[in-house]
Protein backbone atom coordinates (compact mmCIF):
# COMPACT_ATOMS: atom_id res chain seq x y z
CA UNK A 1 0.00 0.00 0.00
CA UNK A 2 2.88 2.38 -0.13
CA UNK A 3 1.71 4.19 -3.46
CA UNK A 4 -1.14 5.93 -0.87
CA UNK A 5 1.22 6.16 2.53
CA UNK A 6 0.87 9.81 3.74
CA UNK A 7 -2.83 9.89 2.26
CA UNK A 8 -5.65 10.04 4.64
CA UNK A 9 -8.41 6.57 3.89
CA UNK A 10 -10.59 9.24 2.56
CA UNK A 11 -8.32 10.36 0.08
CA UNK A 12 -6.90 7.18 -0.91
CA UNK A 13 -10.63 5.70 -1.46
CA UNK A 14 -11.21 8.73 -4.16
CA UNK A 15 -7.69 8.38 -5.77
CA UNK A 16 -8.52 4.58 -5.79
CA UNK A 17 -11.81 4.44 -7.05
CA UNK A 18 -11.17 7.24 -9.48
CA UNK A 19 -8.29 5.22 -11.21
CA UNK A 20 -10.28 2.43 -11.26
CA UNK A 21 -13.62 4.09 -12.51
CA UNK A 22 -15.92 2.86 -9.99
CA UNK A 23 -17.48 4.48 -6.92
CA UNK A 24 -15.43 3.95 -3.94
CA UNK A 25 -18.36 2.03 -1.95
CA UNK A 26 -17.30 -0.71 -5.14
CA UNK A 27 -16.48 -4.03 -3.95
CA UNK A 28 -13.57 -3.49 -6.86
CA UNK A 29 -12.13 -0.94 -4.33
CA UNK A 30 -11.83 -3.89 -1.67
CA UNK A 31 -10.59 -5.66 -4.20
CA UNK A 32 -7.78 -3.39 -5.24
CA UNK A 33 -6.86 -2.91 -1.82
CA UNK A 34 -5.81 -6.29 -1.33
CA UNK A 35 -4.20 -6.63 -4.15
CA UNK A 36 -2.21 -4.05 -2.84
CA UNK A 37 -1.67 -5.29 0.88
CA UNK A 38 1.79 -6.22 1.62
CA UNK A 39 0.83 -7.62 5.10
CA UNK A 40 -2.19 -9.84 3.18
CA UNK A 41 -0.60 -13.17 3.45
CA UNK A 42 -0.35 -12.78 7.10
CA UNK A 43 -3.64 -14.03 7.67
CA UNK A 44 -2.78 -17.58 5.86
CA UNK A 45 -1.16 -17.95 9.18
CA UNK A 46 -4.69 -17.99 11.17
CA UNK A 47 -7.56 -20.60 10.90
CA UNK A 48 -10.87 -18.57 9.70
CA UNK A 49 -14.28 -20.12 10.97
CA UNK A 50 -16.11 -21.35 8.29
CA UNK A 51 -19.87 -19.33 8.45
CA UNK A 52 -21.20 -23.42 8.53
CA UNK A 53 -19.13 -24.27 11.89
CA UNK A 54 -21.29 -21.19 13.63
CA UNK A 55 -24.29 -22.21 15.57
CA UNK A 56 -26.04 -19.07 14.73
CA UNK A 57 -25.32 -18.79 10.95
CA UNK A 58 -28.47 -19.49 9.11
CA UNK A 59 -27.25 -21.61 5.79
CA UNK A 60 -30.36 -20.27 3.62
CA UNK A 61 -28.90 -17.00 3.73
CA UNK A 62 -25.37 -17.02 2.99
CA UNK A 63 -22.44 -19.75 1.48
CA UNK A 64 -22.03 -21.83 4.72
CA UNK A 65 -18.31 -23.04 2.95
CA UNK A 66 -17.27 -19.22 2.83
CA UNK A 67 -14.95 -17.68 5.48
CA UNK A 68 -17.10 -15.95 8.05
CA UNK A 69 -16.38 -12.36 8.98
CA UNK A 70 -14.60 -12.24 11.83
CA UNK A 71 -14.53 -8.91 13.12
CA UNK A 72 -14.03 -9.77 16.97
CA UNK A 73 -10.38 -9.67 17.51
CA UNK A 74 -10.60 -7.20 20.27
CA UNK A 75 -12.09 -9.78 21.84
CA UNK A 76 -10.72 -13.33 21.18
CA UNK A 77 -8.18 -13.42 18.47
CA UNK A 78 -7.96 -15.90 15.68
CA UNK A 79 -5.89 -19.55 16.35
CA UNK A 80 -2.46 -19.30 14.73
CA UNK A 81 -2.00 -22.15 12.64
CA UNK A 82 1.12 -23.44 14.10
CA UNK A 83 -0.14 -23.42 17.59
CA UNK A 84 -1.28 -26.34 17.26
CA UNK A 85 1.64 -28.48 16.13
CA UNK A 86 3.25 -26.53 19.29
CA UNK A 87 1.03 -27.99 21.57
CA UNK A 88 1.58 -31.34 20.05
CA UNK A 89 5.06 -30.98 20.24
CA UNK A 90 4.81 -30.42 24.02
CA UNK A 91 2.01 -32.85 24.68
CA UNK A 92 4.56 -35.67 22.95
CA UNK A 93 7.85 -34.77 24.78
CA UNK A 94 5.70 -34.86 27.80
CA UNK A 95 5.53 -38.54 27.10
CA UNK A 96 8.16 -39.58 25.97
CA UNK A 97 10.72 -37.80 28.41
CA UNK A 98 8.45 -36.85 31.29
CA UNK A 99 10.33 -34.65 33.30
CA UNK A 100 12.93 -34.09 31.19
CA UNK A 101 10.99 -31.97 29.23
CA UNK A 102 11.80 -29.25 32.18
CA UNK A 103 15.47 -29.00 30.69
CA UNK A 104 15.31 -30.67 27.50
CA UNK A 105 13.62 -29.51 23.66
CA UNK A 106 12.81 -26.25 21.87
CA UNK A 107 10.82 -24.96 24.44
CA UNK A 108 12.32 -26.30 28.01
CA UNK A 109 9.54 -25.86 30.68
CA UNK A 110 11.61 -24.32 32.96
CA UNK A 111 12.45 -20.87 30.98
CA UNK A 112 10.26 -21.66 28.01
CA UNK A 113 8.22 -17.96 28.18
CA UNK A 114 11.79 -16.25 28.74
CA UNK A 115 12.30 -17.05 25.16
CA UNK A 116 9.29 -14.93 24.17
CA UNK A 117 9.98 -11.74 25.74
CA UNK A 118 12.31 -10.01 23.20
CA UNK A 119 9.23 -10.92 20.51
CA UNK A 120 6.38 -9.98 23.29
CA UNK A 121 8.64 -6.25 23.84
CA UNK A 122 9.00 -5.68 20.19
CA UNK A 123 5.35 -5.52 20.16
CA UNK A 124 5.08 -3.32 22.90
CA UNK A 125 7.56 -1.05 22.46
CA UNK A 126 9.69 -2.89 25.51
CA UNK A 127 13.15 -3.88 26.14
CA UNK A 128 13.03 -7.76 26.82
CA UNK A 129 14.18 -7.38 30.41
CA UNK A 130 11.48 -4.71 30.97
CA UNK A 131 8.61 -7.69 30.09
CA UNK A 132 7.90 -11.22 31.96
CA UNK A 133 5.02 -13.41 30.60
CA UNK A 134 2.87 -14.44 33.37
CA UNK A 135 -0.46 -15.24 34.60
CA UNK A 136 -3.69 -13.27 33.63
CA UNK A 137 -4.38 -9.66 33.01
CA UNK A 138 -5.87 -9.00 36.73
CA UNK A 139 -3.37 -10.80 38.10
CA UNK A 140 -0.62 -9.09 37.16
CA UNK A 141 -2.26 -5.86 37.65
CA UNK A 142 -2.71 -6.85 41.46
CA UNK A 143 0.81 -7.56 41.65
CA UNK A 144 2.45 -4.41 39.86
CA UNK A 145 -0.23 -2.46 41.86
CA UNK A 146 0.94 -3.93 45.32
CA UNK A 147 4.37 -2.45 44.50
CA UNK A 148 3.31 1.02 42.84
CA UNK A 149 0.43 1.73 45.51
CA UNK A 150 1.78 3.48 48.29
CA UNK A 151 -0.92 5.37 49.34
CA UNK A 152 -0.06 8.26 52.48
CA UNK A 153 -2.22 10.81 54.13
CA UNK A 154 -1.88 13.30 51.32
CA UNK A 155 -1.14 11.18 48.07
CA UNK A 156 -3.79 8.69 47.92
CA UNK A 157 -5.97 8.47 45.17
CA UNK A 158 -5.74 6.69 41.71
CA UNK A 159 -6.89 8.21 38.91
CA UNK A 160 -9.17 5.84 37.04
CA UNK A 161 -11.94 6.00 33.82
CA UNK A 162 -15.77 6.00 35.36
CA UNK A 163 -16.01 3.53 32.71
CA UNK A 164 -13.32 1.39 32.66
CA UNK A 165 -13.53 -2.25 32.24
CA UNK A 166 -14.80 -3.84 35.33
CA UNK A 167 -11.80 -5.70 36.44
CA UNK A 168 -9.84 -2.87 36.28
CA UNK A 169 -12.35 -0.73 39.06
CA UNK A 170 -12.67 -4.40 41.19
CA UNK A 171 -8.57 -4.40 41.39
CA UNK A 172 -8.01 -0.65 41.79
CA UNK A 173 -10.84 -0.69 45.19
CA UNK A 174 -9.70 -3.46 46.35
CA UNK A 175 -5.68 -2.25 46.54
CA UNK A 176 -7.38 0.90 48.25
CA UNK A 177 -9.09 -1.04 50.95
CA UNK A 178 -6.29 -3.27 51.54
CA UNK A 179 -4.16 -0.07 52.78
CA UNK A 180 -6.76 0.87 54.52
CA UNK A 181 -8.63 3.47 52.58
CA UNK A 182 -12.24 4.17 51.42
CA UNK A 183 -12.79 3.73 47.71
CA UNK A 184 -15.23 6.71 47.39
CA UNK A 185 -12.50 9.11 48.96
CA UNK A 186 -9.64 7.35 47.02
CA UNK A 187 -10.77 6.85 43.74
CA UNK A 188 -11.17 9.89 41.48
CA UNK A 189 -12.97 8.77 38.28
CA UNK A 190 -12.65 10.32 34.83
CA UNK A 191 -15.87 10.75 32.89
CA UNK A 192 -16.64 12.86 29.18
CA UNK A 193 -17.92 16.01 29.09
CA UNK A 194 -21.80 16.08 28.96
CA UNK A 195 -23.05 15.17 25.63
CA UNK A 196 -19.81 13.21 24.68
CA UNK A 197 -18.91 9.39 24.69
CA UNK A 198 -14.85 9.93 24.84
CA UNK A 199 -12.75 11.70 27.39
CA UNK A 200 -10.79 14.76 25.89
CA UNK A 201 -6.91 14.60 26.22
CA UNK A 202 -6.54 17.88 27.84
CA UNK A 203 -10.02 17.40 30.52
CA UNK A 204 -7.45 13.99 31.61
CA UNK A 205 -4.21 16.37 31.58
CA UNK A 206 -6.55 18.85 33.73
CA UNK A 207 -7.74 17.04 36.15
CA UNK A 208 -3.82 15.36 36.92
CA UNK A 209 -3.00 19.31 36.96
CA UNK A 210 -4.93 20.30 39.48
CA UNK A 211 -5.55 16.85 41.64
CA UNK A 212 -2.13 15.73 41.20
CA UNK A 213 -0.81 16.26 44.70
CA UNK A 214 -3.00 13.51 46.43
CA UNK A 215 -2.87 11.09 43.31
CA UNK A 216 -0.77 8.21 43.97
CA UNK A 217 -1.16 6.37 40.84
CA UNK A 218 -2.83 6.96 37.33
CA UNK A 219 -4.18 3.74 36.31
CA UNK A 220 -5.92 4.31 32.80
CA UNK A 221 -6.62 1.56 29.78
CA UNK A 222 -4.19 1.86 26.56
CA UNK A 223 -7.30 1.95 24.46
CA UNK A 224 -10.75 1.98 25.78
CA UNK A 225 -12.77 -1.09 25.96
CA UNK A 226 -16.05 0.16 24.97
CA UNK A 227 -15.70 3.49 22.62
CA UNK A 228 -12.22 2.08 20.94
CA UNK A 229 -10.20 5.40 21.90
CA UNK A 230 -7.01 5.15 21.92
CA UNK A 231 -5.34 7.71 24.55
CA UNK A 232 -2.35 9.75 24.20
CA UNK A 233 -0.35 7.46 26.69
CA UNK A 234 2.61 9.65 26.05
CA UNK A 235 1.05 12.68 26.90
CA UNK A 236 -0.67 11.27 30.36
CA UNK A 237 2.51 9.84 31.49
CA UNK A 238 4.70 13.29 31.29
CA UNK A 239 2.09 14.72 33.07
CA UNK A 240 1.38 12.12 36.32
CA UNK A 241 5.02 12.00 36.67
CA UNK A 242 5.69 15.53 36.69
CA UNK A 243 3.24 16.19 39.53
CA UNK A 244 5.07 12.64 41.58
CA UNK A 245 2.67 10.42 40.65
CA UNK A 246 3.05 6.85 38.85
CA UNK A 247 1.51 5.84 35.77
CA UNK A 248 0.38 2.71 34.62
CA UNK A 249 -1.96 1.20 31.47
CA UNK A 250 -4.01 -2.10 31.04
CA UNK A 251 -3.32 -2.46 27.56
CA UNK A 252 -5.29 -5.25 26.92
CA UNK A 253 -7.43 -3.83 24.33
CA UNK A 254 -3.99 -1.64 23.26
CA UNK A 255 -1.30 -4.61 22.72
CA UNK A 256 -1.07 -6.09 19.41
CA UNK A 257 -3.52 -3.20 18.38
CA UNK A 258 -1.49 0.00 18.06
CA UNK A 259 1.74 0.99 18.09
CA UNK A 260 2.88 1.07 21.42
CA UNK A 261 6.21 2.88 23.35
CA UNK A 262 6.00 1.99 26.38
CA UNK A 263 9.96 2.36 27.01
CA UNK A 264 10.23 5.42 25.55
CA UNK A 265 7.07 7.21 26.70
CA UNK A 266 8.79 6.15 30.29
CA UNK A 267 5.70 4.73 31.23
CA UNK A 268 6.14 3.33 34.64
CA UNK A 269 4.12 -0.46 34.37
CA UNK A 270 1.72 -1.62 32.50
CA UNK A 271 -0.30 -5.00 32.05
CA UNK A 272 -2.22 -7.18 29.04
CA UNK A 273 -3.78 -9.89 28.33
CA UNK A 274 -2.73 -12.33 25.08
CA UNK A 275 -5.87 -13.87 23.89
CA UNK A 276 -7.19 -10.46 22.48
CA UNK A 277 -4.90 -9.40 19.65
CA UNK A 278 -2.26 -11.15 20.54
CA UNK A 279 -3.88 -14.51 19.41
CA UNK A 280 -2.68 -16.30 22.30
CA UNK A 281 -6.46 -18.59 23.23
CA UNK A 282 -8.79 -18.03 25.65
CA UNK A 283 -7.07 -17.40 29.40
CA UNK A 284 -3.90 -16.65 27.35
CA UNK A 285 -0.59 -15.97 29.48
CA UNK A 286 -0.89 -12.62 30.13
CA UNK A 287 2.24 -9.57 30.26
CA UNK A 288 3.52 -7.41 32.64
CA UNK A 289 5.89 -4.30 31.73
CA UNK A 290 8.27 -2.68 34.51
CA UNK A 291 10.44 0.48 33.13
CA UNK A 292 14.13 -0.47 33.23
CA UNK A 293 14.41 2.55 35.62
CA UNK A 294 12.78 1.03 38.33
CA UNK A 295 14.54 -2.39 38.47
CA UNK A 296 16.57 -1.14 41.32
CA UNK A 297 14.13 0.70 43.54
CA UNK A 298 10.58 -1.16 42.63
CA UNK A 299 10.70 -4.53 44.57
CA UNK A 300 7.56 -7.14 44.18
CA UNK A 301 5.35 -7.12 47.84
CA UNK A 302 4.99 -10.91 46.80
CA UNK A 303 7.64 -13.49 46.47
CA UNK A 304 7.87 -16.82 44.58
CA UNK A 305 10.42 -19.44 43.58
CA UNK A 306 10.11 -18.11 40.15
CA UNK A 307 11.42 -14.74 40.89
CA UNK A 308 14.73 -16.02 41.89
CA UNK A 309 17.54 -15.59 39.44
CA UNK A 310 17.66 -18.57 37.25
CA UNK A 311 21.52 -19.48 37.18
CA UNK A 312 20.72 -20.39 41.13
CA UNK A 313 17.14 -20.69 41.36
CA UNK A 314 17.45 -24.98 41.12
CA UNK A 315 20.21 -25.32 44.46
CA UNK A 316 17.77 -25.10 46.75
CA UNK A 317 19.11 -22.29 48.81
CA UNK A 318 16.10 -20.73 50.36
CA UNK A 319 18.39 -17.71 50.22
CA UNK A 320 16.77 -15.31 47.70
CA UNK A 321 18.99 -13.87 44.32
CA UNK A 322 15.67 -11.71 43.39
CA UNK A 323 15.70 -11.08 39.53
CA UNK A 324 16.21 -7.42 38.54
CA UNK A 325 12.93 -5.43 37.73
CA UNK A 326 9.67 -7.28 36.14
CA UNK A 327 11.21 -10.41 36.02
CA UNK A 328 11.43 -10.42 40.32
CA UNK A 329 7.68 -10.60 40.11
CA UNK A 330 7.31 -13.97 38.93
CA UNK A 331 6.21 -16.30 41.42
CA UNK A 332 5.58 -19.79 39.93
CA UNK A 333 6.83 -21.88 36.17
CA UNK A 334 4.59 -20.65 33.59
CA UNK A 335 2.23 -23.37 32.12
CA UNK A 336 3.34 -24.36 28.57
CA UNK A 337 0.60 -25.38 27.12
CA UNK A 338 -0.01 -21.74 27.27
CA UNK A 339 2.77 -20.59 26.07
CA UNK A 340 3.33 -22.62 23.02
CA UNK A 341 0.18 -20.60 20.98
CA UNK A 342 1.70 -17.35 22.16
CA UNK A 343 4.73 -18.82 20.77
CA UNK A 344 2.92 -19.10 17.26
CA UNK A 345 1.14 -15.59 17.15
CA UNK A 346 4.37 -13.71 18.17
CA UNK A 347 6.22 -15.22 15.53
CA UNK A 348 3.79 -13.95 12.93
CA UNK A 349 4.14 -10.44 14.18
CA UNK A 350 7.58 -11.17 14.20
CA UNK A 351 7.48 -11.59 10.27
CA UNK A 352 5.76 -7.61 10.07
CA UNK A 353 6.22 -4.43 12.38
CA UNK A 354 3.76 -2.91 14.68
CA UNK A 355 4.54 0.54 12.92
CA UNK A 356 3.57 -1.95 9.30
CA UNK A 357 -0.35 -2.99 10.99
CA UNK A 358 -0.58 0.20 12.14
CA UNK A 359 -0.24 2.07 8.83
CA UNK A 360 -3.19 -0.84 7.05
CA UNK A 361 -5.07 -0.65 10.33
CA UNK A 362 -5.69 3.05 9.89
CA UNK A 363 -6.88 2.61 6.24
CA UNK A 364 -9.51 -0.67 6.89
CA UNK A 365 -10.70 0.99 10.04
CA UNK A 366 -11.07 4.18 7.71
CA UNK A 367 -12.65 2.31 5.12
CA UNK A 368 -15.15 0.56 7.44
CA UNK A 369 -15.97 4.53 9.15
CA UNK A 370 -16.54 5.58 5.21
CA UNK A 371 -18.54 2.87 4.21
CA UNK A 372 -21.00 3.23 7.45
CA UNK A 373 -21.25 6.89 7.11
CA UNK A 374 -22.32 6.77 3.36
CA UNK A 375 -24.69 3.85 3.59
CA UNK A 376 -26.04 4.34 7.52
CA UNK A 377 -25.84 7.84 8.45
CA UNK A 378 -29.04 9.68 9.57
CA UNK A 379 -31.28 10.75 6.83
CA UNK A 380 -33.60 13.90 7.98
CA UNK A 381 -35.94 13.04 4.86
CA UNK A 382 -36.39 9.74 6.42
CA UNK A 383 -36.51 9.73 10.57
CA UNK A 384 -37.85 6.23 10.22
CA UNK A 385 -34.55 4.57 8.65
CA UNK A 386 -32.43 2.61 11.11
CA UNK A 387 -29.31 4.57 11.66
CA UNK A 388 -25.51 4.30 12.81
CA UNK A 389 -23.48 6.54 14.97
CA UNK A 390 -19.77 5.82 15.47
CA UNK A 391 -18.92 7.16 19.18
CA UNK A 392 -14.84 5.94 18.54
CA UNK A 393 -13.16 8.93 17.64
CA UNK A 394 -12.94 9.72 13.94
CA UNK A 395 -9.15 11.06 14.17
CA UNK A 396 -6.90 7.98 13.56
CA UNK A 397 -4.66 9.13 16.11
CA UNK A 398 -7.50 8.75 18.82
CA UNK A 399 -8.16 5.07 18.22
CA UNK A 400 -7.00 1.76 17.29
CA UNK A 401 -9.12 -0.78 14.73
CA UNK A 402 -12.31 -0.99 16.68
CA UNK A 403 -15.16 0.76 16.08
CA UNK A 404 -18.50 1.27 18.48
CA UNK A 405 -21.26 1.47 16.52
CA UNK A 406 -23.98 3.00 18.40
CA UNK A 407 -27.65 1.86 16.99
CA UNK A 408 -30.68 4.11 16.43
CA UNK A 409 -32.91 0.63 17.19
CA UNK A 410 -32.15 -1.85 19.87
CA UNK A 411 -28.75 -3.84 18.93
CA UNK A 412 -29.56 -6.99 20.28
CA UNK A 413 -31.71 -7.89 17.16
CA UNK A 414 -29.26 -6.28 14.61
CA UNK A 415 -26.64 -8.34 16.28
CA UNK A 416 -28.64 -11.66 16.00
CA UNK A 417 -29.48 -11.26 12.42
CA UNK A 418 -26.14 -10.36 11.80
CA UNK A 419 -24.91 -13.68 13.20
CA UNK A 420 -27.40 -15.17 11.31
CA UNK A 421 -25.09 -13.92 8.18
CA UNK A 422 -22.00 -15.06 9.39
CA UNK A 423 -20.86 -12.07 10.98
CA UNK A 424 -18.92 -12.37 13.98
CA UNK A 425 -18.74 -9.00 16.37
CA UNK A 426 -19.24 -7.94 19.41
CA UNK A 427 -22.07 -6.57 21.45
CA UNK A 428 -22.55 -4.54 24.58
CA UNK A 429 -25.40 -3.09 25.82
CA UNK A 430 -27.78 -0.78 25.56
CA UNK A 431 -27.19 -0.36 22.27
CA UNK A 432 -23.18 -0.64 21.07
CA UNK A 433 -21.81 -3.06 18.66
CA UNK A 434 -18.04 -3.56 18.92
CA UNK A 435 -16.24 -4.31 15.54
CA UNK A 436 -12.22 -4.68 14.63
CA UNK A 437 -11.10 -5.50 11.35
CA UNK A 438 -7.67 -6.47 12.55
CA UNK A 439 -4.77 -5.02 10.10
CA UNK A 440 -2.82 -8.92 10.60
CA UNK A 441 -5.96 -11.30 9.35
CA UNK A 442 -8.78 -9.09 8.03
CA UNK A 443 -8.84 -8.06 4.89
CA UNK A 444 -10.86 -5.17 2.90
CA UNK A 445 -13.33 -7.63 1.23
CA UNK A 446 -13.77 -8.83 5.69
CA UNK A 447 -15.15 -4.75 5.75
CA UNK A 448 -17.55 -4.55 2.39
CA UNK A 449 -19.17 -8.12 2.87
CA UNK A 450 -19.87 -6.76 6.51
CA UNK A 451 -20.77 -3.84 5.65
CA UNK A 452 -23.62 -5.64 3.10
CA UNK A 453 -24.16 -7.82 6.32
CA UNK A 454 -25.43 -4.77 7.80
CA UNK A 455 -27.82 -3.92 5.13
CA UNK A 456 -29.49 -6.50 4.84
CA UNK A 457 -29.66 -7.24 8.90
CA UNK A 458 -31.13 -3.39 9.18
CA UNK A 459 -33.74 -4.67 6.80
CA UNK A 460 -34.71 -7.87 8.50
CA UNK A 461 -37.66 -8.60 10.16
CA UNK A 462 -39.69 -5.38 9.49
CA UNK A 463 -36.76 -2.79 10.36
CA UNK A 464 -37.54 0.03 7.64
Amino acid sequence: MEPFDGLSPTETLRRVSASLGCSPTSAEVAAFLDQHDKARPLRENFLVPKIADLPPSDLSLVDGAEDCIYLVGNSLGLQPKLARKYLEEELDKWARTGVHGHTEGARPWAWAENDLEELMGNVVGAKADEVALMNGLTVNLHLLMLSFYKPTAARHKILLEDKAFPSDHYAVESQIRLRGFDPRESTLLLSPQPGEETLRTEDILEVIEKEGDSIAVVMLSGVQYYTGQLFNMAAITEAGQRKGCYVGFDCAHAAGNVELKLHDWGVDFACWCSYKYLNAGAGGLAGAFIHEKHKDTIKPALLGWWGHDLKTRFQMTNVLELQPGVSGFRLSNQPILLVCPLQASLEVFNMTSMRALRRKSILLTGYLEYLIGHYFSEDAARPDKPHVRIITPSDPEQRGCQLSLCFSIHVRKVFRELERRGVACDMREPSVLRVAPVPLYNSFRDVHRFVEALGAALQAGGLP
